[in-house]
């Protein structure tokens, strides 16, 4: 098993540009916007020590940012944990020298935090590529939720995990989920609603006006009669985005216990499909494609993964019970 040090400080360099959208915020609020990856404290930290600079200036946290100001991060990323390879079994997609794209499944954690410092994606990584013990979050350039499924990038290098960082801050890449909604949605449309923690419940998010601008795209692919089956677009990657913008919307996930609320089921429903979504374990919630340019040859490339059983096995009740 390898162990990777506390002492090990990773390079970056980032850079970025404000959205006009963000005029009015403070530059750390802004800045958190370009990179979710990297969490506001660790923004000031690189604020307040000259590490990341706007316009080629340093600033002050606090200050306000007009829209259009050239972010540049020139800093070291400690490790805050030790992570440990382990022997988990990987459904790897696709594989070369500077990426690795991963269908996920439900139950995995994809990196150590309090309560889950193994059994996580990211000691699962290393065992398969030591290396990225090198790279800044072991390589994870986004999440997925613990019971999300599906599609998942992982940068190999430093050099490709900048690149890939930047074009998320971009809008550059592109991803498609499929997802399980309670009630029945007239159309498709978009949700466009500021997303930040939850004002009481500081393990959840919520819609609210400090929140980060959020904003996701959808159509309907099947209705049944108490449900719809949507395909989703993210037009940006806040934390739990499509289970909070749908809950908001109440049309929340089906198994999503966070933001469902309590299970309550529409008159009419026959006892064998209440019986079924009781036991549905999950939100119904699957990240089916990803675009992006490939870091070292610029070329568009794309992956897919199909829907996992237990959503296909509920979207055939539904059909059945409808």
């Amino acid at each position: 098993m390898m162990n990777t040090p506390d002492s090990i400080n990773l390079p970056l360099n980032l850079q970025g540009e404000i959205p006009f959208a963000s005029r009015g915020l403070r530059l750390d609020q802004a800045v958190a916007g370009l990179f979710p990856e990297y969490s506001r404290a660790r923004i000031q930290i690189w604020i307040k020590q000259g590490q990341l600079t706007i316009n080629g200036k340093a600033a002050k946290t606090k200050d306000k940012v007009m829209g259009g100001e050239k972010i540049l991060i020139a800093a070291f990323l400690p490790k805050e944990v030790s992570w440990s390879a382990e022997a988990i079994e990987l459904n790897i997609v696709y594989e070369d020298e500077d990426l690795l794209i991963i269908n996920k499944p439900a139950g995995l954690v994809v990196h150590p935090a309090a309560g889950n410092y193994d059994g996580t994606l990211v000691n699962a990584l290393l065992h398969h590529h030591p290396q990225l013990a090198h790279v800044p979050r072991g390589g994870i350039v986004h999440r997925l939720d613990k019971d999300t499924t599906g599609i998942l990038m992982v940068a190999k290098t430093l050099n490709a995990h900048t690149f890939l960082v930047n074009q998320l801050q971009k809008r550059l890449v592109s991803r498609e989920y499929e997802a399980i909604v309670q009630g029945v949605l007239t159309s498709g449309g978009t949700i466009d609603e500021p997303i930040g923690r939850h004002p009481t419940q500081r393990k959840k998010m919520a819609v609210i006006n400090s929140g980060r601008h959020a904003v996701t795209h959808f159509r309907i692919l099947k209705k049944f009669a108490f449900h719809t089956y949507l395909k989703i677009n993210l037009e940006t990657g806040r934390t739990h985005q499509i289970r909070v913008h749908f809950a908001h919307k109440h049309f929340p996930l089906v198994g999503d216990k966070t933001y469902g609320g309590r299970l309550a089921f529409p008159k009419g429903l026959n006892e064998n499909l209440k019986n079924e979504l009781r036991q549905f374990p999950r939100q119904a919630l699957h990240a089916k494609q990803l675009s992006l340019k490939h870091p070292r040859s610029g070329e568009e490339c794309s992956w897919s993964v199909p829907l996992p059983e237990d959503m296909q096995q509920l979207l055939e009740i539904l059909g059945e019970k409808s």
